[in-house]
Order: C-alpha cells, then sequence, then structure tokens
C-alpha cells in the first residue's frame, strides 16, 4: 500500500517517527520510554534535534474568554454577557466522576505517560501506516489542550481557527515540544482542571461549568456519572453528538463513555451497565448573552456600559485593546443604576407610551453633584424583533444612540443662566411681540450673524395671546418665544454657546453647536442624558458634573480592580445664578406649562419643550436630589404628532406639558419614594418696570391684537433661514419658533 511522500521524499509516518527518534536525543525523556536509537530507523538525528530545539518551547496561554456580569448600584444582575459563555472553576469544584470520565474516553493513560503517550503514537503510527493516511490520532489530553490554546487565541477569527486546526505534522510537532513544556511546568492535576475549564461542550458553552449549566442545569461540582459520561462524550464532536438536536447518537455516546469507564476499572461493569439504562435526564438552560437579556427594561443601559468600555481610554490605550479585554470577559461590572429608579422609568413609560405606537419615548434620570446615571429607558424595547430596537435613544451617537432631536423650549434656560450669569437682571422687560423678524446683526463668537434683508427670519409665539411687554419670569413660565430671541440678540450668540459647553450640551452627532441666534429655541440636536445632567447643575448650586455609569469593576480571575472613569466637576456658573434659575423653572411647574409635571411632595423645577412641527416634545425638571429627562417622538424624524394616540390617549396636538411632563413626573415620584428631598434654593425676582426694558432690537416685527381672532402681520408667512437645521416649538409659524 502506498504512502503519501513529503518533498523530502520521506512518508509522513516516517517524518514521525524520525521526529520521536530526535525528540529522544534532544535528552527529551517521553513517560520513561527510550525509543529505538534513529540509526535503526536508517534516520539521520544531527540535523533534526537542533531544528526541534529551535522551536519555541514557552506556550503563551491566552486569558480564558469568560462571561461578565454587569450589576446595579445594590449588587442586583442586570445582564451577563460574553462573547463565550464560560465560567472557570478549580478542579476541586469538578467532580471526581467528570474528571475520571474525561480521562477514560480522551486520553485513558493520562497518568502514567508523559506529554507524549510514546505507546499510542506508536500504535498510531502503524495503523496511518496500514491504512495509507491519517486514520488515528495520538494526542494526549495534553496535547489537545495545547490545540485547544491555539483555538482560544484564534478566537472567532475563522481563518485563525483553521490554522489552529488543521492536521499538519508541523502543527502536532509544535503541540508536542508545547506539551513537554506543561507538564514540566503545570504538572498533570493543572492542565486537566485547564483542559476541563478551556474545552468547547458545545450549545455554545466552553468550559465543564457552563456545560453542567447548560445541559443539566447543575454545577459541575453535582455532576452524576451519567451526566459525567454525557459532557466527556462530547468533546470529541460537540456537534454530532448534540444532546439537543440529535438525542439518540448522545445516548449511544454517553453509553460509550460508561463502558470505556469500566473497562479502565473507573466504575464497575454493573455500574456502567446501570447508568447505561437511564435515559439523558435534560434540564436545559437556555443560552442568556448580552443586553437583550437585562432585567427591568435596563438593555439601553447595559448597552451604554458597553459603548463606555470599548470607547474611553481608561480601559487601554486602543480600541482594539479595549474590545479584546471586553471579549475576554470575566469581571463583574457595579454600575450606577438604582433599581427603584429604573423601575420607575419603565412603570412611567408603559403607563404612558405603548411600544407599538408611532412614536416613541426615552428617559433618563441622574444625580446632581455625581454625574450618576439612576435610570435609562425606553418605550421600545431592546432587541430586534418588531418594534424593538438596539438604537439608545436616551445617549449620543458615539455612545450607540442617534442623532439626536432638537430640545425646543427646553433650551430656554441655558440662554437664561447665560444672561444672568454675565449680569442681565432677571427682571429685564422686552415688548416681546407676537411675532417678529429675528434682530440682525448679532454678535457670535466668529463675528456677527446677519438676518437676510430680502426675506427675514421671522419667529413667533405658540398663541397670539402671548405677547409683552414682560420680564423674563413670565416669559420662562409661558415659554414666550420671541422674549428670547430678544435676550439673546441683547447678549449675543457667544455666551449661550459657551454655557452650553459648561454644562456638557453637545450635539448628539459630534459636530459643534451653530452660531445662530436660533439656538435659544433649541435647533441643535442633543440627547435625553445630555439635558438631564444640564439641568442637574442648577439643582447642585451651579456645578456641572459629567455624567458616569460605572462605579466599580473587579477581574473575577483574580480580584484585582480596574481603573473607572470618573466624574468631573466644575463651576459652570455662580450659585447665585443657579438659585435664580431655580427660581425662573420653578414658576414653570407652579403656574407655567409645565403645571402637569409638578410634584406635590417636594420642591421642584423644570421646563417644557416642543419643536417646530411637533416632532418632538420634552420635559426636563429636577429636585435637589435627582434630574431627569423625557423626550418624547419619532425616532426617525417623520410623524409630527398632531391627531395622533399615544398610550391610548387621542391628542390633537402634543405639547411637552401633556406627554413628556405626567411621564416626568411618575417616573420622579417612584424614583424618589421614600426619599427626602430639600428645599432648591431660590433668589426674589423683583417685578418688572418699564426702567429696566430690554432693548429688544425689533426689526421689522408687528405685533397682532392679543384678543381672540386678532390678526399678526404675516401670520403664516414662509421664511428662509440660512444654516438653521430645523425648526422649534408648539406650532410656531417661524422657523426656529418654540414653545413649552
Amino acid at each position: 500500500m502506498g504512502h503519501k511522500r513529503s518533498g523530502g521524499g520521506l512518508t509522513t509516518a516516517q517524518q514521525a517517527v524520525k521526529f520521536l527518534g530526535v525528540s529522544v536525543l534532544a535528552g527529551v525523556v517521553l513517560a520513561g520510554i527510550a525509543l529505538p536509537a534513529t540509526g535503526a530507523l536508517g534516520l539521520s538525528a544531527k540535523g533534526t534535534a537542533a531544528e526541534f530545539d529551535s522551536l519555541p518551547g514557552e506556550l503563551k496561554r491566552p486569558a480564558l474568554s469568560q462571561r461578565t456580569q454587569i450589576l446595579d448600584a445594590k449588587g442586583g444582575l442586570i445582564a451577563t454577557v460574553y462573547s463565550r459563555d464560560r465560567q472557570i472553576v478549580s478542579l476541586n469544584n469538578v467532580n471526581p466522576t467528570m474528571q475520571k470520565a474525561i480521562v477514560a474516553i480522551e486520553d485513558s493513560r493520562y497518568w502514567q505517560h508523559g506529554a507524549i503517550d510514546v505507546k499510542g503514537i506508536l500504535r498510531a503510527l502503524n495503523t496511518n501506516a496500514q491504512n495509507g493516511g491519517v486514520s488515528q490520532g495520538a494526542s494526549t489530553l495534553t496535547q489537545q489542550y495545547v490545540k485547544n490554546v491555539f483555538v482560544e487565541e484564534a478566537g472567532d477569527d475563522p481563518t485563525k481557527v483553521a490554522q489552529a486546526t488543521q492536521q499538519t505534522l508541523g502543527r502536532k510537532i509544535k503541540e508536542m515540544k508545547y506539551a513537554i513544556q506543561l507538564e514540566k511546568e503545570l504538572g498533570k492535576k493543572t492542565i486537566l482542571e485547564n483542559y476541563l475549564n478551556i474545552t468547547f461542550f458545545g450549545e455554545q458553552a466552553y468550559g465543564v461549568e457552563a456545560a453542567a449549566k447548560r445541559y443539566f442545569s447543575t454545577s459541575a461540582k453535582n455532576l452524576t456519572l451519567p451526566q459525567a459520561a454525557m459532557l466527556a462524550g462530547l468533546v470529541q464532536s460537540p456537534t454530532v453528538y448534540d444532546p439537543v438536536n440529535d438525542p439518540r447518537e448522545a445516548l449511544k455516546r454517553r453509553n460509550t463513555v460508561l463502558q470505556r469507564m469500566a473497562d479502565v476499572k473507573d466504575i464497575t461493569q454493573a455500574q456502567a451497565d446501570a447508568a447505561g439504562k437511564t435515559p439523558l435526564g435534560l434540564k436545559i438552560t437556555a443560552p442568556k448573552s448580552g443586553c437583550i437579556t437585562a432585567v427591568n427594561g435596563a438593555g439601553f443601559f447595559c448597552d451604554y456600559v458597553r459603548e463606555v468600555f470599548l470607547n474611553d481610554s481608561t480601559f487601554g490605550k486602543t480600541q482594539a485593546i479595549r474590545a479584546q479585554r471586553w471579549n475576554q470577559g470575566g469581571l463583574t461590572i457595579r454600575t450606577t443604576l438604582d433599581p427603584t429608579a429604573q423601575a420607575s422609568v419603565q412603570s412611567a413609560i408603559a403607563s404612558h407610551v405603548y411600544s407599538s405606537d408611532s412614536v416613541a419615548t426615552a428617559v433618563t434620570l441622574v444625580q446632581p453633584g455625581t454625574g450618576k446615571i439612576l435610570g435609562m429607558g425606553q418605550s421600545r424595547p431592546y432587541g430586534f424583533g418588531k418594534n424593538q430596537t438596539q438604537i439608545n435613544l436616551s445617549v449620543n451617537e458615539n455612545r450607540g444612540g442617534g442623532i439626536g432631536y432638537q430640545p425646543g423650549s427646553t433650551f430656554k434656560a441655558i440662554t437664561a443662566a447665560a444672561a444672568i450669569e454675565q449680569g442681565t437682571s432677571a427682571s429685564t422687560v422686552y415688548p416681546a411681540p407676537y411675532q417678529m423678524a429675528y434682530p440682525s446683526p448679532v454678535s457670535t463668537c466668529n463675528g456677527t450673524w446677519h438676518n437676510s434683508t430680502t426675506s427675514p427670519a421671522m419667529v413667533s409665539n405658540e398663541s397670539q395671546s402671548e405677547v409683552g411687554p414682560m420680564g423674563m419670569k413670565e416669559a420662562t413660565a409661558k415659554s414666550v418665544n420671541t422674549y428670547y430671541v430678544q435676550l439673546i440678540s441683547d447678549i449675543g450668540v457667544c455666551p449661550v454657546t459657551r454655557m452650553a459647553a459648561k454644562m456638557g450640551i453637545q450635539r448628539s452627532d459630534g459636530k459643534k453647536i451653530q452660531q445662530v441666534p436660533s439656538i435659544t429655541l433649541g435647533t441643535q440636536e442633543v440627547t435625553p442624558l445630555t439635558m438631564a445632567n444640564a439641568y442637574a447643575t442648577f439643582a447642585n448650586k451651579g456645578v456641572y458634573c459629567s455624567p458616569v455609569a460605572i462605579e466599580s469593576i473587579t477581574d473575577t480571575t483574580n480580584g484585582k480592580q480596574l481603573a473607572v472613569p470618573q466624574s468631573t466637576c466644575t463651576r459652570a456658573m455662580s450659585e447665585t445664578t443657579a438659585s435664580t434659575l431655580n427660581t425662573l423653572l420653578k414658576g414653570v411647574v407652579e403656574d407655567g406649562t409645565g403645571q402637569q409635571a409638578g410634584l406635590s411632595d417636594r420642591d421642584s423645577a423644570g421646563k417644557t419643550g416642543t419643536t417646530d412641527s411637533r416632532y418632538a416634545a420634552w420635559f426636563v425638571g429636577y429636585t435637589s436630589n435627582m434630574a431627569g429627562a423625557v423626550w418624547v417622538g419619532d425616532p426617525a424624524h417623520k410623524r409630527m404628532m398632531t391627531d395622533i394616540t399615544i398610550g391610548g390617549v387621542y391628542h390633537a396636538k402634543v405639547f411637552g406639558a401633556d406627554t413628556p411632563g405626567p411621564i416626568w413626573k411618575a417616573a420622579m415620584t417612584g424614583a424618589l419614594a421614600g426619599q427626602s428631598s430639600a428645599n432648591l434654593p431660590t433668589v426674589p425676582i423683583a417685578n418688572p418696570s418699564q426702567n429696566n426694558k430690554g432693548n429688544g432690537n425689533n426689526n421689522g416685527g408687528t405685533t397682532g391684537t392679543p384678543t381672540t381672532g386678532g390678526a399678526s402681520a404675516n401670520p403664516n408667512p414662509t421664511f428662509s433661514f440660512p444654516n438653521i437645521i430645523g425648526g422649534n416649538g408648539n406650532g410656531g409659524n417661524g422657523n426656529g419658533g418654540g414653545h413649552g
């Protein structure tokens, strides 16, 4: 029978025998058995001995990929995530029966031979030589462990996996050399422990502990004889002997293992026969991985934690390093998520917006002074199915979110803070007509902005009855657009954009905020997390704290703590400015547009917002110890919220007050249950007088009669407003027109 020959003229079998002879000459003792001198085989050993010695002998063993647990602030499990479902256990926590079963079927002479089973190799070589191929292997359990290390290192790269498992003489030689080194370095017990933890048992289960859980809903320590035999039988071919898909083959294979255990005297024949008569007895625990399994609706928060890990340099200098560490797993991540607050968020969402509605809602709660994210949820569940999504509507695009949504009149608070911080009185009066052209020119950080002279951009209020003159408190409570346009025209755009930056406000898509006066009405796309954290600045006496989601991370393999990102707190405004904003925003919930959001049992403040054409509606508010933002709208930015049913309630028009406001109130009420909240510090605001009237710069604006049926100079104009994205407000006629 012909034998396959290599380029050197030797058969594969002869090359292997040559290697074995050389290994003896190299001073390697294989299981205490000396092979015949190479001369007896007719082979020259001198060159091949040097070649063998030049092979690397130290096997770099990558840390095994394991499951990572993400916990809430109180230690409750949010989700388990992994690239490979594995839980490493010591040999003491593996039932001795399982140890015997795997050794019996995979390498019955494991405890007698060295790293390489010379008798087994010679037997295999003889069989293969007779068959003219490779019909029988001779890998020891140690060699199999080495191969599994190569496979683990290859990860999910199919090319690398193929290279790690290819049946070539070169790879076998490397396996042998590494196996010799490992048995010297680790010893057989440790190798067996490592083998049981690294081996794939099918059905996404890596390692014996995960396999025991997957197939029998038990632990490796409590495996019975029939269970251990079935798991041991899987190792040779997890697909062929898969008990889920082919229980008949699995049963046959299990009984083969039982018989082998009897043959090598690990169990009696009577025990093997008795165990062989039992059914497989599967008790499957389905694999659960990823944020899709998160409890309490925390899938999006779980995803945010993952995005933070993958993108924050605290966890590694490069994206590749961070991804590798995340996939390696074996972490216990304790987060800032408060289970009570999260449950309240989900309850508030479910009672006001259905997952099947044409619009959605997203809610985020944070803690002033720490930046801790306490709750995060949305009406469309995390997932891949109908009415589900993996886009986190609460966060920026670079953290798994979308491009964001215009915040409408909730941005007016930032303009007010900028104005007051630079000395403008909260009693300042402006004419605030029903409708007006944007004043021009307006100063920016880059020069000046000019309104078009041929077709000037216009802005109007929600109602013709909303006209001045009025002061800032009334204008904020009623969310009067023209007042805030006149205010930003006087102080300039630059102080507003700089205040926004100090309060952590940035566009969701990462682009710079545009230097245009319409930003005062909320024309820049942002997210609930951004707005909740910005408003927390008012509650925190003017100090902004960047958001954080992770409290601590423990590497479960060694118990060491990983460094985690910390919140950075910086003063954005004086305490007096923050207290003035508290006064203004308390007025919104007490007798303004946000009355439906006011909390009856504690001090609260906030602001409504609705964008032009009603693509989005908001409520952002806070108490002294919690801040939150609620957005409602069409994630695709196509469905206007008019003539619409949301959560079973019909709306002719949706306002920030009538849908986001009640959601915010419900979420905050449950989240703060059992807690006390200190009163918000405020300052008195003097009644406005005509003597501290602002400039107004009312270029071309005319006012309609502020009575029912009164007409404005141009109630439905067509506007041209270059470089401004969309409009804002509760049906404001003008580009950028906003309202609560």
